[in-house]
C-alpha cells in the first residue's frame, strides 16, 4: 500500500497549541494533538510548536521526511499589540520644504495607544537629504540613544521614488538593528497611513524575528526538510523569510485559519463561517469561493493591512445565561440569599458576554447527576463590575454555570462525538430549575436560551449577508470551533439558511493552516492603468508566490481594478506542491446533477448540462418571469459534487484555447454595457484545466481580454475552455 506524505498544521493559541496531520493526497485528517502553549519557556512558543510536532509524528507513525508541508499560525503578534509588549521604534523622516512638514508630523505616532495607559514607544529623527550619510548616522544615533530597537525610514511619495528610503537604510545598516522602509510594507499612497502601518510592523519585528529563528532552528534540528510557512491574516500562508520582513501579516491570523479550513475542507462556495469558542463567535464570509478581506483597523486607526473581514460577537459555548428573577432579600454581590425565586415569572434576558471560564465555574451539563441533586437557581456577578443577573445552580456538588452548551445538549443539538457533547439527561436536569422559574418545560427553556444567544449572532449575520450581497439560494452557515453546535444549528433554524457543523470542527483552525495556500497580494495606485501595467502587477503577484515555494503550474491570480481609487490589485495563490487529490470517491453524474438542482432550487429534470471540462461541469436552467425576459442561472460543480461557482443570470460558451481569443472578444463586446457610469465589461470567469479563473474584477474590455489571454498562455490549442459571462447591471 502506498503511504502518502502528510501536511502538518499547527495553531498556537493563547492556552493550547493544536497540531494536525492531513494526508497530502486525500486531504483527510490522520491525527491531532494538543499541548499547552509554552509562553513562559525559554524558547517561547517555539518549544510548544516542536513538542506538538514530535507528538503528532509519533501518533501517526510518520518520520520527519514524510512531511511535505508544515505551517503554523500564531497569536503572538496580536497579543504583543494587545498587551503593549513591543519594541521601541526609531522613525527617520525624510524631506525638505513641504515634505519636511509632513514627515515631522509623524512623530505624533508615538501617541498611539497600545493598551490602556500604554502608548507606542517611538523616537523620531529627521534628515533633509537621504544621501547625506553623516546626517543619517546622526539621526540613527539620536533614536538609538532614545532606546530604539528597530528602524523605519519614510518619505513622501516613496511609493514612486523609493531611493530616499533605501539610501537611509543603507547608511543606517552599520547600527546593526532590524529595519524596514515604509514603501516595502505597502505600495499605496497616503504617507500617514503607510507610515503608521510600517511603524506597527516594526514594533513587533524584533520579537517575531526571535521566534522565527527559534522555530526555524528547531524544525531543522527535527529533520524537517519541507518549507516552513506561517499563517497570514488574509487566509493564506507565507514563507518564513517573508514573515521576517512583514510580521504584521500574522496579526489577526487566528480567525483566518478557521475560515481557511472551512474553505478548503468544507469546499464552501458561498456562505458564512462561524467559529465558536467558549466565549465568543468569529463571523466571516466566503463569497464566490473566496474569503472576504478588507483593510484592518489597528490600534483604533485604519491601516493598509489586508486582513480577514471578521465580526466578533460575545456569544460562545460557555456563555452564561442572564435572567430577570423576581426575588426577595438579596445577599452579597447580587446573589439570591437562599437560592429561591420569589413570586412572579422569571425571564431569560440575554446570554453572555461573560463565560463560565472567566467566572471560574464548571458547566452544569458536564456535572455528574448526583452533583446536581437539590439544585436551586441563583444569580451572581461573575466579575466585580458585572450585573448580578448571571444564572447559576447551587447544588450538592457546588456551584455550576448555566451555559449555551447546556441548552444545546438539552435539545439534542450536539452530535455524537462532538467536543461539546454531554449526557442529554444531565443537560435536561441542569436546565430544569430555570424552566421551573420560567414556568415552562425544559425544551422551551433551552430554546429560549439559544434564542437569546443566537439572536445576537443573527443580527451580525444578517448585516454581513447584506454587506456582501450573498446569494440567498446557495449561502450556507458552517460552524467551526469547539462550540459550533451551540450556535450554528439554532441559527440555521432562526434564519432559514442551510446550516452544518464542519467535520473535525474542534480543530478546524489547524486544519486550515495545514491546507492553506501560499498567498500574496500586490496593490498599486495607477491612474488610467494600461493593460500592460495591469499585467505587470499580475506578474509581480504570481512571481511573489512562486518565490515563496508555490508550484508555478498551479498558481491562480485574481486581478481587480477599482476605477474610483485607481487601485490595481492582484491576489495570487498557489500550493507548495501540485495537488493530485485522490478521486476514488468522486461524485457520479447523478450526484453532481442533484447538487446543481438543489442549489438552483428546482427539479433535476429542469436542469441541463451546458458545458464541461475534465474538472468541472456547468449546469443551468431557465427561470421565466412575467413581463420580463427569462433569467438563466448557472452552477459550476466540481468532480466531488461541490458547487464551486454560481451565477444568477449568465451566458455559457464552450470552446478551445486556440479559438478562445476571437470568441471571448465577441462575447465581451456584446455583453459590455455603457452608461453614465462609464464602460462596464461583463463579469468573466474561465474554466480552464482544474481551475476557475476569476476575471470579474476588471471593468475595462481590453485589459479584461488581455488577462484572459495571459491565463491561457502556454496551454495546448486544443485544450477545452468554458467561459461564464454575466452582464453587469
Amino acid at each position: 500500500m502506498t503511504t502518502h506524505r502528510i501536511r502538518v498544521g499547527i495553531d498556537v493559541g493563547g492556552t493550547f497549541t493544536d497540531a494536525v496531520a492531513v494526508d497530502a493526497t486525500t486531504l483527510s485528517l490522520l491525527g491531532q494533538v494538543k499541548v499547552p502553549t509554552s509562553h513562559h519557556h525559554e524558547d517561547g512558543v517555539a518549544h510548544g510548536i516542536v513538542e506538538a510536532l514530535d507528538r503528532l509524528l509519533q501518533q501517526v507513525g510518520r518520520d520527519p521526511a514524510d512531511v511535505a508541508f508544515l505551517a503554523h499560525g500564531t497569536t503572538q503578534a496580536t497579543n504583543a499589540l494587545l498587551e503593549g509588549d513591543v519594541a521601541t521604534v526609531g522613525l527617520i523622516g525624510i524631506g525638505t520644504g513641504p515634505g519636511a512638514v509632513l514627515t515631522r508630523r509623524l512623530a505624533a505616532l508615538g501617541r498611539l495607544e497600545l493598551a490602556p495607559g500604554k502608548r507606542l514607544p517611538l523616537a523620531y529623527a529627521h534628515v533633509a537629504d537621504p544621501d547625506d550619510t553623516s546626517a543619517v548616522r546622526a539621526a540613527v544615533e539620536q533614536v538609538t540613544a532614545a532606546g530604539a530597537e528597530v528602524l523605519v525610514a519614510t518619505e513622501p511619495f516613496a511609493v514612486d521614488r523609493p531611493e530616499g528610503e533605501q539610501s537611509v537604510l543603507e547608511a543606517a545598516r552599520s547600527a546593526g538593528l532590524p529595519m524596514t522602509a515604509a514603501h516595502e510594507i505597502t505600495s499605496l499612497y497616503g504617507l500617514h497611513k503607510r507610515t503608521r502601518t510600517a511603524v506597527v510592523n516594526a514594533a513587533i519585528l524584533p520579537r517575531m524575528l526571535a521566534t522565527a529563528d527559534l522555530v526555524d532552528a528547531s524544525i531543522t534540528k527535527a529533520g524537517i526538510t519541507a518549507p516552513l510557512m506561517v499563517m497570514r491574516c488574509d487566509g493564506g500562508v507565507m514563507a518564513l523569510d517573508e514573515m521576517r520582513r512583514r510580521p504584521l501579516l500574522t496579526v489577526l491570523s487566528g480567525p483566518a485559519a478557521g475560515v481557511a479550513g472551512a474553505l478548503m475542507q468544507e469546499r464552501i462556495s458561498e456562505g458564512v463561517f462561524l467559529e465558536t469558542g467558549g466565549t465568543s463567535t468569529d463571523i466571516s464570509v466566503v463569497r464566490r469561493g473566496k474569503v472576504a478581506v478588507r483593510h484592518a483597523t489597528m490600534l483604533g486607526k485604519s491601516s493598509y493591512l489586508n486582513a480577514l473581514d471578521v465580526r466578533t460577537v460575545g456569544v460562545g459555548g460557555g456563555s452564561m445565561v442572564r435572567v430577570d428573577l423576581p426575588r426577595g432579600d438579596q445577599g452579597h454581590e447580587g446573589q439570591v440569599r437562599d437560592g429561591q425565586v420569589r413570586g412572579g415569572r422569571a425571564r431569560v434576558t440575554a446570554v453572555g458576554p461573560r463565560s463560565a471560564h472567566i467566572a471560574g465555574l464548571p458547566y452544569a451539563c458536564f456535572a455528574d447527576p448526583a452533583e446536581l441533586r437539590d439544585a436551586t437557581l441563583a444569580t451572581v456577578r461573575p466579575m466585580p463590575d458585572d450585573p448580578a443577573d448571571y444564572a447559576v445552580l447551587d447544588a450538592a456538588g457546588g456551584r455550576y454555570a448555566l451555559t449555551m452548551t447546556c441548552a444545546a445538549n438539552a435539545l439534542g443539538r450536539v452530535p455524537e462525538g462532538d467536543f461539546a457533547r454531554c449526557d442529554q439527561e444531565v443537560a435536561k436536569a441542569a436546565i430544569a430549575p430555570l424552566a421551573a422559574a420560567l414556568g415552562v418545560d425544559v425544551p422551551t427553556a433551552a430554546a429560549r436560551i439559544l434564542d437569546a444567544g443566537a439572536e445576537q449572532v443573527k443580527s451580525v449575520v444578517d448585516r454581513i449577508v447584506r454587506d456582501y450581497r450573498l446569494d440567498a439560494d446557495t449561502a450556507v452557515l458552517v460552524g467551526g470551533g469547539g462550540g459550533a453546535a451551540t450556535v450554528t444549528p439554532h441559527l440555521a433554524v432562526l434564519t432559514g439558511m442551510e446550516g452544518r457543523i464542519a467535520r473535525h470542527n474542534e480543530v478546524i483552525s489547524p486544519i486550515g493552516v495545514a491546507l492553506a495556500l501560499v498567498r500574496e497580494q500586490i496593490e498599486r495606485i495607477i491612474p488610467g492603468a494600461t493593460q500592460e501595467q495591469i499585467l505587470a502587477v499580475r506578474a509581480e503577484a504570481e512571481q511573489a508566490v512562486v518565490a515563496q515555494g508555490a508550484a508555478a503550474d498551479g498558481v491562480e491570480v485574481e486581478v481587480t481594478v477599482d476605477p474610483q481609487t485607481s487601485t490595481v490589485r492582484a491576489i495570487a495563490t498557489g500550493a507548495t506542491e501540485l495537488r493530485t487529490q485522490d478521486r476514488s470517491h468522486s461524485a457520479d453524474d447523478a450526484e453532481r446533477l442533484a447538487a446543481a438542482a438543489a442549489s438552483l432550487k428546482t427539479a433535476p429534470d429542469r436542469v441541463r448540462v451546458l458545458a464541461g471540462t475534465p474538472a468541472h461541469t456547468v449546469y443551468g436552467t431557465e427561470v421565466r418571469r412575467r413581463l420580463r425576459a427569462p433569467r438563466h442561472p448557472v452552477r459550476v460543480v466540481d468532480a466531488d459534487g461541490v458547487v464551486r461557482l454560481h451565477a444568477s443570470d449568465a451566458q455559457v460558451a464552450a470552446t478551445t484555447v486556440g479559438a478562445a481569443p476571437e470568441l471571448l472578444s465577441n462575447l465581451v463586446r456584446e455583453a459590455t454595457s455603457y452608461g453614465d457610469g462609464g464602460v462596464r465589461a461583463p463579469a468573466l470567469r474561465l474554466l480552464l484545466g482544474s481551475r476557475i479563473a476569476d476575471l470579474s474584477g476588471v471593468l475595462e474590455p481590453q485589459p479584461l481580454l488581455a488577462l484572459a489571454r495571459s491565463e491561457m498562455r502556454d496551454r495546448a490549442a486544443d485544450e477545452p475552455v468554458v467561459a461564464v459571462v454575466e452582464v453587469r447591471s
